[in-house]
C-alpha cells in the first residue's frame, strides 16, 4: 500500500486530533526510516526525542524479545525484577536518596508529580491553604488535565479549562518573577530544564539552582520536568544533576525506554512520604517489557560512551548550523542534541516540508523555530547530510 492509501484509511478511522500525518513509516534502522512508498529518510527528530538509540537497535530489540518470552505483564499487585533493577539504576545514576514510580509516559509522570505535591500540601497545612503551584509561561507538561493545568500555552490549555488547580504562571527563566509570586501558600514550582515544545528556550545559567533555593525557603517542592531532556539527551544523564541540584521530584519519559512506552518519577526528601498505599497507581506503568528496554538503553549509553559522543556531536552540529549564512537563519540554541534553529520569518512548516521532500525529518515546533532531536547515535556524516539538505531547503523556501 502507498502512503496515500494509508492516509485514506487513517482518515476513515482515526480521530482528527493529529490531522493526517504526512508520513506512513514502515521500517527503520539506525538513523533512517522507510515509508510506505519505499522512500528513505534521515531521522533528525527520533520520534520527538524518543528513539534515543535510533531505530531497531539490536540491544533494545533483543531485550524486548527476551522479556516478552518470559513475562509481559504482572499488574501492580506483584514485584517483577526489571522494575526493581531499573529503579535501582536510575537512583544510582542520580546519586540521590530517591524513590521511583513508573508511569506510561511523560504526561502521566507529571500527573503523579502533581498528586504528590497536593498530598504534600495537605500534610503541611491540612486546611488546604498550601496548594498553589507556580508554573512557567510557554511551558508544556502534557495533554492530560493535571499536566495541562500547568502548561503555560493558552492555545493548548484554555479550551479545556477550568482544571481545579490553583496555578500562577510566570516568565520562564526569570528568577525575580518567580520570587515575586512565592508565598507560604505555594506547594510546588514546576519547570522544564529547557522548554522543548515552547521552542527550545534555554534558561539563564543558574536558573534551576535559584529555583531550588527559593522552594526550600518557602517549604515548597521543586518539580523538574525532564521528560525530553533526561537520559542523555543533553550530554549528561539528567539536566538536573548537570546543574548540580537535587529536585524534590524529577519526571522522565521519552528516550527512557528507547521507543517503548515508559515514564518515571524520582522523588527525594520529605516528598517521599507524601504518597501512601492506595493514593496512586497505574495498570501499565513499569511494564516488564518497557523496563527491560530501558535497562538496555542505559547499558548501551554506558557501554558505548554515548554521553561523551553526544557532547562531541552537539559541538559539531551547533558549529555547523552557526556557520550557515542565510538571512532566514537568525540563531541556534539548545541543550545537547536538543536544538532549536531560530528563523527570521514564520517559515518553519515550509522548511519541514521541503526537508521531508529531500529525505530528512525535522520538526516545526513553532512557526519560526525548527526543532532537532536526532538519535544519540548520530554520526558526523549524518550531521553533514542534514546541513547540506537544510541549506537546500532554505534556498527553496526563502
Amino acid at each position: 500500500m502507498t502512503t496515500t492509501q494509508w492516509q485514506t484509511r487513517w482518515q476513515q478511522v482515526m480521530l482528527n486530533n493529529y490531522g493526517t500525518p504526512a508520513l506512513a513509516l514502515m521500517s527503520g534502522n539506525g538513523m533512517r526510516v522507510t515509508d510506505a512508498d519505499g522512500t528513505e529518510y534521515l531521522d533528525f527528530l527520533a520520534g520527538i526525542a524518543v528513539n534515543a538509540l535510533g531505530h531497531a537497535h539490536p540491544a533494545i530489540a533483543d531485550a524486548i524479545s527476551k522479556q516478552a518470552r518470559e513475562l509481559i505483564h504482572v499488574s501492580n499487585l506483584a514485584i517483577h525484577p526489571k522494575a526493581v533493577e531499573l529503579a535501582e539504576k536510575l537512583v544510582e545514576l542520580t546519586g540521590w536518596n530517591a524513590r521511583v514510580f513508573f508511569s506510561q509516559d511523560g504526561a502521566t509522570a507529571n500527573e503523579a508529580a502533581l498528586k504528590i505535591a497536593r498530598r504534600y500540601g495537605y500534610q503541611r497545612k491540612p486546611d488546604g491553604s498550601k496548594l498553589r503551584i507556580v508554573a512557567m509561561h510557554n511551558a508544556f507538561h502534557g495533554r492530560t488535565m493535571g499536566a495541562l493545568a500547568v502548561t503555560g500555552n493558552p492555545a493548548k490549555r484554555d479550551p479545556f479549562a477550568p482544571f481545579g488547580l490553583d496555578v500562577t504562571f510566570v516568565e520562564y527563566g526569570n528568577v525575580d518573577a518567580v520570587r515575586a509570586v512565592m508565598a507560604d501558600d505555594v506547594v510546588a514550582v514546576i519547570t522544564e530544564s529547557t522548554q522543548g515544545e515552547g521552542g527550545m528556550v534555554v534558561p539563564p545559567a543558574g536558573f534551576l539552582a535559584a529555583l531550588r533555593d527559593l522552594t526550600r525557603e518557602f517549604d515548597a517542592l521543586l518539580i523538574v520536568d525532564e521528560v525530553q531532556s533526561g537520559v542523555g539527551r543533553t550530554g549528561a544523564w539528567f539536566a538536573s544533576t548537570a546543574a548540580g541540584i537535587t529536585p524534590d521530584i524529577m519526571t522522565l519519559a521519552k528516550g527512557l525506554a528507547g521507543g517503548m512506552p515508559l515514564g518515571a518519577i524520582l522523588v527525594t526528601g520529605d516528598a517521599i512520604c507524601a504518597m501512601q498505599p492506595g493514593d496512586h497507581g497505574t495498570t501499565f506503568g513499569g511494564n516488564p517489557v518497557s523496563c527491560a528496554a530501558a535497562l538496555a538503553v542505559i547499558d548501551t549509553i554506558e557501554r558505548d560512551n554515548l554521553l561523551e559522543h553526544v557532547q562531541q556531536m552537539t559541538d559539531h552540529l551547533m558549529t555547523a548550523i552557526a556557520g550557515i549564512t542565510h538571512p532566514l537563519v537568525t540563531g541556534v540554541r539548545g541543550s545537547g542534541l536538543w536544538i532549536g534553529i531560530q528563523l527570521a520569518e514564520p517559515k518553519a512548516s515550509a522548511i519541514e516540508a521541503a526537508m521531508r521532500a529531500h529525505g530528512v525529518i525535522v520538526n516545526a515546533v513553532k512557526p519560526d523555530v525548527i526543532r532537532l532531536a536526532p538519535p544519540l547515535i548520530v554520526q558526523p556524516a549524518d550531521i553533514d547530510a542534514f546541513i547540506h539538505t537544510f541549506t537546500i531547503a532554505l534556498g527553496e523556501v526563502a
